[in-house]
């Protein structure tokens, strides 16, 4: 389902932190960080990959551009709707701003079950999130300056576990407001944070009531029926003012936890 919290334009040393934990079945193939072209064309993408759909939930290129999806909770997702971790792709992968993808993926955003999607261009300064929550018209609006927290339902909304990891991002970005900060303490400190909601507190989304408890904290380790589910990766990205990246990761694989670190030049050069 997975849970992010970002800073977009509103840091002395970076112009964009992000945090991002990705929830999914233990059992789902996936492959960790690293560098990976969609069926080998386009630019390299930096992100894991879900080896089922084919597509990624976190991403971002050398060019400039970074997307990140999540779920929209819904009871009933419709078997047979396009996969979801396509469209960061397709953003990463093409030549298109934030805002004219956005609204060309409106216009096809009832092909797919529930989504948040946030797209970025550090160069421009855009930030722009788009989501088609199932029943509604898409809403496509740009992202403004600030802190920001999303889960699965829309941006901001908030759920207790929303208020609890900004409330927590802005008290750990107020002591570095200044200053490079630990991509790997920021994750240690904010995302293994497995306290769940008060059972009266939980948000009504119309799925089980105990499933929503259980999704309730902001790292996940639960089971449905015997299928283990969870907090499969936890990653940081900060993003400098000058264009250096470095994207953090520590991902589960085979009951062990890996630490990954990048980094690279974002080429800011429009």
């Amino acid at each position: 389902m997975c849970i992010a919290a970002w800073t977009w334009q509103d840091h002395q040393a970076y112009g964009l932190l992000l945090l991002f934990n990705r929830d999914e079945y233990h059992s789902r193939p996936t492959r960790p960080a690293q560098w990976w072209a969609a069926a080998g064309e386009g630019e390299e993408i930096l992100g894991g990959k879900d080896e089922l759909g084919g597509g990624t939930w976190l991403g971002c290129p050398k060019g400039g551009k970074l997307a990140f999806l999540t779920n929209v909770r819904e009871p009933s997702p419709r078997v047979g709707a396009r996969s979801r971790g396509d469209l960061p792709v397709r953003f990463l992968q093409g030549r298109q701003g934030p805002l004219e993808y956005a609204t060309e993926i409106a216009k096809e955003a009832d092909q797919y079950n529930g989504f948040n999607l946030v797209l970025a261009d550090v160069r421009s300064g855009t930030m722009v999130y788009i989501s088609n929550k199932p029943g509604d018209a898409p809403v496509v609006q740009t992202v403004s300056p600030g802190c920001h927290v999303l889960s699965n339902a829309a941006i901001d909304s908030p759920w207790p576990k929303v208020l609890r990891l900004g409330q927590n991002f802005n008290r750990f970005l107020a002591a570095h407001d200044d200053a490079e900060v630990s991509l790997k303490q920021m994750v240690e400190e904010l995302m293994t944070d497995t306290a769940k909601t008060d059972r009266s507190a939980v948000p009504d989304t119309g799925v089980d009531p105990d499933w929503e408890y259980q999704l309730s904290s902001i790292f996940i380790d639960t089971k449905k029926g015997q299928a283990r589910y969870g907090t499969r990766s936890m990653a940081a990205i900060g993003v400098k003012l000058d264009g250096e990246v470095t994207f953090y990761e520590r991902s589960l694989a085979s009951s062990l936890w890996n630490e990954n670190v990048v980094q690279f030049e974002m080429e800011m050069a429009q």
